[in-house]
């Protein structure tokens, strides 16, 4: 089966560093919804608003991101809109991280998106892929 079979442009086929990156991508944008999640449920007053917030804000996230800046998402906007919207989302979550408490891990978090989107989108520039 050829890298194009299995769903991988010929382009980023033996790609080790790419996949790495678009894997550690994923988790990241899996921690800032825990991380939205767990801020919402610390901010609420009362057990309505904890689990309004705790649901609320990463339902909310992940729609603003599939719509914008998901790989497949329904509008495209250009480069600068869809890095302001990951900017909003992850920035969200960096910032719910911090607000919970936990400062220097929302530095590291603040960190790790910016290093992992900045190597992203000059892999997908060099290999003319855009995902």
């Amino acid at each position: 089966m050829t890298s194009e079979e299995r769903g991988v442009p010929a382009a980023l086929a033996g790609r080790p560093w790419y996949t790495a990156n678009e894997v550690l991508a994923f988790l990241v944008e899996l921690a800032a919804l825990g991380a939205l999640a767990w801020w919402g449920v610390a901010a609420g007053e009362g057990v309505a608003a904890r689990v309004l917030l705790g649901v609320g804000a990463p339902v909310v996230a992940a729609v603003v991101w599939g719509l914008f800046a998901a790989p497949r998402a329904r509008f495209r906007p250009p480069l600068a809109g869809v890095l302001l919207v990951k900017a909003v989302v992850l920035g969200s979550g960096a910032y719910a991280v911090h607000a919970v408490g936990h400062p220097v891990a929302a530095v590291c978090f603040a960190v790790v998106v910016v290093v992992n989107t900045g190597l992203a989108e000059g892999f997908r520039r060099r290999t003319g892929y855009l995902a």
